[in-house]
């Protein structure tokens, strides 16, 4: 779910930010959300979390709080850093710009505050990039997939995601080369994350031969898909290919099933969660997705980490759980080598090599991207219900 606006021009970035600052300077403060550190501690590490606990999107802050905690269960059983406990302040942005920019004011103001992770979407977190580069507090977007948030957001911004430079043109191969898919209807969420896989993906897809017979861009509030499956259908592909959310794409699928359609639907990591595959049901049955993570991946480290995660929460997690996970424990490692300090973490992060990831095996930083060297993705497939490791068969195979 990594929302982003890789195409869209740098004076309407600027714009955004702009007027996004100037409502939150006329805007009061709004309360603090749910929050693992109620009270000021000396013997307490605070971090600041920005991101959606309400809104649309507030399933991910839901799945970000499982991760942290399972997180600091682990780190603070074991002592902690140095000592001190290690905790988070939650605030509630709902993954919209004007909020995000509240939030971080709030937290630049808190010396509290060592470090800053979130926004959720990468137009949330980029109009409050400036914030946190003048007041010299590291902002991790560890969802945001936008290459600009790193490479325009200053030397204070950093994230572990991939970016849908990445992404994009991975899910053409994988649905093209991989699959075997030659005309594909695209389903795409009219945002900036949305429109930017498209505009990745469609060039890809026609580098490897294949084409794109139908398109259609649809809201976030959106729940009527009738018109654009009938168009899609009439375009006779061989596979639908969503830019989507778990609960719209599984309505989407559902949609389809409805309609007689019978194709196989292909996506990428934010569908694969548990809420696609319960809002879904049988109409989900077979999806494809080029995910970053899978539960059932053999790896110690990962069986070790998803084992606790089901004893805690008794549920499977899904990516965005462990990738808050893995970067509770990525920020305890800066902290471990930099200390407790805002320039301390600044200074420590492009000395991380190696650092232990469910995600990525293993986390080195590029210091000119400020992104993690070498990403990897997961072929994955729905089937009875669950996501397990593709077969490598074909659809119709």
């Amino acid at each position: 779910m990594k929302p982003s606006i890789y195409r869209m021009p740098k004076v309407m970035m600027v714009l955004l930010s702009l007027a996004a600052i100037v409502v939150a300077a006329c805007a009061p403060v709004q309360p603090s959300g749910q929050s693992a550190a109620s009270t000021t501690d000396a013997n307490t590490i605070y971090i600041g979390v920005s991101g959606p606990l309400t809104g649309p999107t507030a399933q991910y802050g839901a799945q970000w709080k499982k991760g942290f905690d399972l997180a600091l269960d682990e780190i603070n059983g074991a002592g902690g850093i140095d000592g001190k406990k290690l905790a988070y302040i939650f605030e509630d942005s709902q993954s919209d710009p004007k909020q995000s920019v509240l939030v971080a004011q709030k937290f630049v103001a808190d010396p509290r505050i060592v470090i800053e992770l979130g926004d959720f979407s990468s137009t949330a977190s980029m109009a409050a990039s400036q914030i946190y580069q003048r007041g010299k507090l590291v902002q991790f977007g560890f969802t945001n997939s936008h290459p600009d948030f790193t490479t325009g957001g200053g030397d204070y911004t950093w994230s572990n995601s991939v970016t849908n430079g990445q992404a994009s043109p991975a899910l053409a191969d994988f649905a093209v080369t991989k699959l075997g898919l030659k005309k594909l209807a695209v389903f795409y969420l009219n945002n900036d994350w949305g429109k930017s896989s498209f505009d990745l993906f469609t060039p890809r897809v026609q580098e490897l031969g294949a084409q794109i017979v139908s398109s259609a861009a649809y809201q976030a509030d959106e729940t009527d898909f009738r018109s654009a499956i009938t168009s899609a259908r009439d375009a006779n592909p061989d596979a639908i290919i969503l830019f989507s959310y778990e609960t719209d794409g599984a309505l989407i699928a559902q949609q389809l099933k409805q309609a007689g359609v019978k194709l196989p639907i292909v996506g990428n990591t934010p569908i694969q969660s548990p809420d696609y595959i319960k809002l879904g049901g049988d109409a989900v049955e077979g999806t494809y997705i080029l995910g970053e993570f899978l539960d059932s991946d053999p790896r110690p480290e990962v069986k070790a980490a998803v084992d606790k995660y089901v004893a805690k929460y008794n549920e499977a997690p899904d990516f965005f759980a462990m990738h808050a996970y893995d970067t509770m424990h990525l920020i305890a490692n800066a902290i471990k080598i930099g200390g407790p300090t805002r320039q301390g973490i600044h200074d420590a992060l492009p000395k991380l090599k190696d650092v232990p990831s469910v995600i990525y095996g293993k986390v080195t930083f590029d210091p000119t991207t400020r992104r993690v060297q070498d990403p990897q993705f997961v072929d994955v497939q729905v089937k009875d219900g669950k996501f397990v490791l593709w077969d490598g068969k074909k659809p119709g195979e």
